[in-house]
């Protein structure tokens, strides 16, 4: 059953055209993820199903009564007051109860307890966490999630991919997360030029099928071009052959009868097949196959660093608690120059924290964190309302680099990342967050540096970008510190992991999914060691019982009675152990 209908919608503000021929048909159920480049107006179209905006042109049509939407909006959009209402609006949500289980089960803990010294300090992943459970909690027919997994750890994530398994409305999800729109939609709708198209499947069909329909077009347009080059031969050869005819029938003729006149109809009809052909390419320019478009590139580029000596970080023992909350205690690493490392572990296990520390921005509790006094250390932050909304990037250009030679630079390596002019005098409160994300690349790009700290850096770019970046990451000769929970692009860049868990700070030799699949061995091998347990206790139980019953059958001193009691206490003991095991 249809429950949405899009149909020609169009979308300006001011001079951008956001969205140019949205056609949508939504049915329930449907399990949608919307893609495109950043800028390309998905945002803009949830806000217009949502019924936060209305289109300038086109229309949308809700063909169920009084549906419940539930809008899940980027972590940036939410404010101190908005979680404060959230937890406190409790009467919506049967007394709270179903919200604080959510968020319990999303790992917050006691959130009804917190106040709004506590809110203010919320991580980007706390905040998500939050909204998320808000929204889940009002049971709502259709579901618009705008970038659900920015700032969620893996465990979130893979909450978040059950839930949406088994839940029974409808889903828009807007996300550049490779390995979540895997797992949960079964239909692409792309925005390209303000056009949607439709795929069916998900990402990685997707993304299979638009490169087997952009080869297909290429092939098309490569034999049309073959078609049309024959046409313009012909056209050429004609012309030629009526400008001999036209002077022919100029000529005087003194043998021959009829010699102009012959000459003349020649010339009339090469003309007219000349106009022929000419029609014929027009026809094909505005009804034959298009060139394709090349997708968008992103390029990067980072200067290769010079190495100095072998260990860049070294850290002794070292602990961090704030009051009662232990991040990580007496934990000890080292990290080489030219290591690529992934930091793994869930929201609030002091990942930021430990980078705070390392750029000597907060201090260890106990223990040693040493940091090469040579390092030339470049940090992104997660967040994006950091650039000055007015300025725009040109002015951002200018002010950092006044040099002409580095602002050249600067301009070129934007240009690289698909700024142009017009982006360039955009102020930064016009530009998406992803814009606004490569922006802050743009900046760290420009630094000297030897050690890159990127936390959460692909939050925000589109999926051209993200794919890029991996391109670049993989080949850079730098160190790396990388925090990430797209778990496709922690593979691709990182071959070692510094593990947050139960407290402490790990280094793997491994990459992520080689860790992932350890981990998730030992667990296996814990749960059929546990499920043996039990079978074991089972039979230990039932063994009791029977014992229990057969002693009632004789008196103290027998030797029956001696002997079944003797068997009942070895069991109690044995039954012991394994409880405690």
């Amino acid at each position: 059953m249809t429950i949405i209908n899009c149909r020609g919608v169009k979308k300006t503000f001011g001079e951008m055209i956001a969205l140019k021929n949205i056609h949508l048909d939504i049915a329930s159920g449907d399990r949608i993820g919307l893609v495109g480049i950043n800028g390309a107006g998905k945002t803009t179209l949830a806000n217009i199903l949502f019924g936060s905006i209305q289109p300038d042109e086109g229309s949308v049509t809700y063909h169920r009564q009084q549906m419940k939407v539930g809008y899940l909006l980027q972590s940036t959009s939410y404010t101190v007051n908005t979680f404060y209402n959230m937890i406190s609006d409790n009467d919506e949500f049967s007394a709270g109860s179903e919200f604080l289980e959510l968020t319990s089960h999303l790992g917050l803990k006691k959130v009804q307890e917190w106040n709004s010294e506590r809110l203010s300090g919320l991580s980007g992943g706390e905040k998500t966490k939050l909204a998320i459970a808000h929204i889940w909690a009002s049971q709502p027919d259709f579901l618009i999630l705008d970038e659900p997994t920015n700032h969620l750890d893996f465990e979130g994530v893979e909450w978040l991919i059950n839930e949406l398994k088994t839940y029974n409305g409808t889903t828009l999800i807007i996300s550049h997360d490779r390995y979540f729109l895997d797992q949960s939609v079964e239909r692409i709708l792309e925005i390209e030029d303000g056009v949607s198209t439709n795929y069916p499947g998900n990402y990685t069909f997707y993304r299979e099928e638009k490169n087997r329909r952009l080869q297909s077009q290429i092939h098309q347009y490569e034999e049309q071009r073959k078609y049309e080059q024959k046409i313009e031969t012909e056209i050429e050869r004609l012309k030629n052959w009526s400008s001999k005819a036209h002077r022919e029938s100029t000529k005087k003729a003194d043998k021959h009868v009829g010699f102009k006149e012959y000459y003349r109809v020649k010339a009339k009809k090469m003309d007219n097949q000349v106009k022929s052909r000419i029609k014929r390419l027009e026809k094909i320019e505005i009804e034959g196959v298009k060139k394709p478009k090349e997708e968008t590139k992103v390029s990067f580029d980072w200067d290769n660093p010079v190495k100095r000596g072998r260990r860049i970080i070294e850290a002794g023992l070292i602990s961090k608690a704030y009051a009662d909350r232990i991040l990580f205690r007496d934990s000890s690493f080292y990290i080489q120059r030219g290591e690529k490392i992934g930091l793994l572990g869930p929201n609030g296990s002091g990942k930021t924290t430990l980078i705070q520390m390392i750029l000597g921005k907060e201090s260890v509790d106990s223990g040693k964190l040493w940091v090469s006094p040579t390092a030339n250390i470049s940090y992104l932050t997660q967040d994006v309302t950091d650039l000055n909304p007015e300025r725009s990037v040109l002015n951002l250009i200018e002010e950092s680099h006044p040099l002409r030679d580095q602002s050249s630079k600067a301009r070129t390596l934007l240009a690289g990342m698909g700024f142009n002019e017009v982006m360039l005098k955009k102020p930064i409160k016009q530009l998406s967050l992803g814009e606004r994300t490569r922006v802050k690349l743009a900046q760290l790009i420009m630094q000297e540096q030897d050690l890159l700290i990127l936390d959460e850096p692909t939050n925000h770019l589109d999926l051209a970008t993200r794919e890029q970046l991996e391109k670049t990451l993989s080949s850079y000769s730098g160190t790396l510190l990388l925090v990430s929970h797209d778990r496709y692009f922690l593979e691709q860049t990182c071959d070692k992991m510094l593990v947050f868990s139960n407290g402490k700070i790990q280094k793997v030799e491994v990459g992520f999914e080689e860790y992932k699949a350890q981990a998730d061995q030992k667990k296996a091998a814990v749960k059929d060691n546990k499920e043996e347990l039990n079978e074991q206790r089972m039979i230990i139980e039932n063994r009791i019982a029977y014992l229990l019953g057969e002693i009632s059958k004789f008196k103290p001193g027998d030797s029956s009675y001696e002997s079944l009691d003797q068997e009942f206490k070895q069991l109690i003991k044995q039954k012991q152990q394994l409880l405690e095991r």
